[in-house]
């Protein structure tokens, strides 16, 4: 759980500012770690000295001399997320030398880290090691098993369940207040605890209106969340169908996955890597052809589809792909609703994340954030009960035990200071011994925990409305 800030003697040594390391770094730095990173490209490192407040050094992951320059023997923890998976694994080792406790790497390969590899995690020295691409493939198998696409996240041990939708313009909760919403459906609580519109990500007070097209997240109690779901229009499904567009690492993984249960219909682009994709995944038909056009698409099925994936090595392809597909989708006259279908994107820039979702993808998955959350669930597990990040939002869902004497004691949600309106969102509590989602009427008690729904960069002012 969130308890007091990180001890200000907590260090953390970041290998790589490319991606992972990036956004690592920013949001460690938010949640006050003491950060140092090595990048060895001079590019990488003057962009993140304008928008970090880190210890940065232009130097060289194998540079012994670089190791103690930094005084790497005084760190917590060591972070190996360049771009090279041999760097990542032998860091671990040189910082086992220098006795830095904790080891975490990013290794792409499959061949490392396994029960079964040649190298396991304690032959490498190595705490926790990260797949970024299986970590997606399994987070989108996940997700199509659970509802058919539609994100849903189970938190407080599954008794609170957070529900991420589209709103279409036949919603009865479309064109309506917040605070409206929750007065009409007393009867079974539900709470609306972010909403991405555009480009932005919202946390919405009483008075902000749901929009058509909006992308909307729900939290509530698991045994309300089949009625939410019929309020919403979500529907569940018996059969399935996938399309999916790119046969790299993440597509190929996501049909050898699905294969055995869903029907799955793969669109590579590569004609020879087509052809040894069609003889690897023996419960997946793979066609040669161009995802992003629409005659491909339609010839290869895309009608007949109940979920629509995009996993190639580029955003433009997968964002447009995934609008191409949505649009052709719902034109067209068959016997599937717009919205049972589904259409992921797999989108590797943060910045397009929120754009990817109101564009026509119902969710967007980026594998960085999805390895820094490992990473971040692994270094926050002293102060943390559970963290995740909200798919095609610039959200986190945090839980956290309130304080005595700390400002959320002292007065009813709906009373909280205004400034922390459009950052904070508290979605449930629990109390005597069960959770509940948590209305304008609460008042959260000392040692009650809450789950707290918040922009990205707010976490500092969660601890600040939860601490003494």
């Amino acid at each position: 759980m969130i308890g007091n800030k990180p001890a200000k003697s907590t260090s953390i040594l970041i290998l790589g500012l490319g991606g992972v390391g990036y956004y690592l770094a920013k949001r460690l730095v938010h949640e006050g770690y003491a950060i140092t990173a090595i990048e060895a490209d001079s590019n990488l490192l003057s962009h993140a000295d304008g928008n970090i407040d880190a210890r940065l050094i232009l130097g060289n992951a194998m540079s012994i001399e670089c190791w103690q320059e930094v005084g790497a023997e005084k760190m917590d923890y060591l972070i190996a997320v360049t771009n090279n998976d041999a760097v990542n694994m032998m860091s671990c080792l040189i910082g086992d030398k220098f006795g830095i406790p904790r080891k975490i790497a990013r290794v792409r390969s499959m061949d490392f880290g396994g029960e079964d590899s040649l190298f396991n995690v304690q032959d490498l020295k190595i705490d926790l090691i990260i797949h970024p691409e299986e970590l997606a493939a399994q987070e989108i198998f996940r997700l199509i098993k659970l509802r058919a696409g539609n994100d849903i996240i189970a938190v407080a041990k599954g008794q609170i369940q957070a529900m991420a939708t589209r709103i279409h313009e036949d919603s009865p909760l479309v064109h309506r207040t917040l605070k409206d919403i929750s007065k009409e459906y007393r009867d079974f609580p539900f709470r609306i605890v972010a909403i991405a519109r555009g480009i932005t990500t919202m946390i919405p007070s009483g008075d902000d209106e749901l929009l058509p097209q909006d992308q909307a997240f729900f939290m509530a109690s698991n045994e309300n969340l089949t009625r939410l779901m019929g309020l919403t229009g979500v529907e569940p499904q018996t059969r399935h169908r996938v399309m999916i567009v790119g046969g790299g690492n993440v597509g190929s993984r996501l049909a050898e996955l699905l294969g055995k249960t869903v029907g799955v219909r793969l669109i590579e682009k590569n004609e020879k890597h087509a052809q040894q994709l069609s003889y690897s995944l023996k419960n997946a038909e793979v066609l040669n052809g161009d995802g992003s056009d629409s005659d491909v698409l339609v010839e290869a099925g895309l009608l007949d589809m109940d979920t629509f994936i995009t996993a190639t090595g580029e955003n433009e392809t997968n964002i447009m792909s995934c609008v191409l597909a949505k649009h052709l989708m719902t034109s067209k006259t068959n016997n599937l609703s717009e919205k049972q279908r589904k259409c992921i994107a797999l989108v590797n820039k943060e910045d397009y994340m929120v754009l990817a979702s109101s564009m026509g993808s119902d969710i967007a998955l980026n594998k960085k954030i999805l390895a820094s959350n490992q990473i971040l669930k692994f270094i926050r597990r002293g102060e943390l009960l559970s963290v995740a990040h909200l798919h095609g939002f610039d959200a986190e869902m945090v839980e956290i035990v309130a304080a005595k004497g700390s400002p959320i004691t002292r007065k009813p949600l709906a009373k909280l200071d205004p400034f922390y309106n459009g950052k904070i969102m508290i979605g449930g509590i629990y109390r005597d011994e069960i959770w509940q989602i948590a209305v304008g009427e609460t008042q959260i008690q000392k040692d009650e925990r809450a789950i707290v729904v918040c922009m990205s960069q707010h976490l500092k002012d969660v601890q600040k409305l939860f601490l003494a």
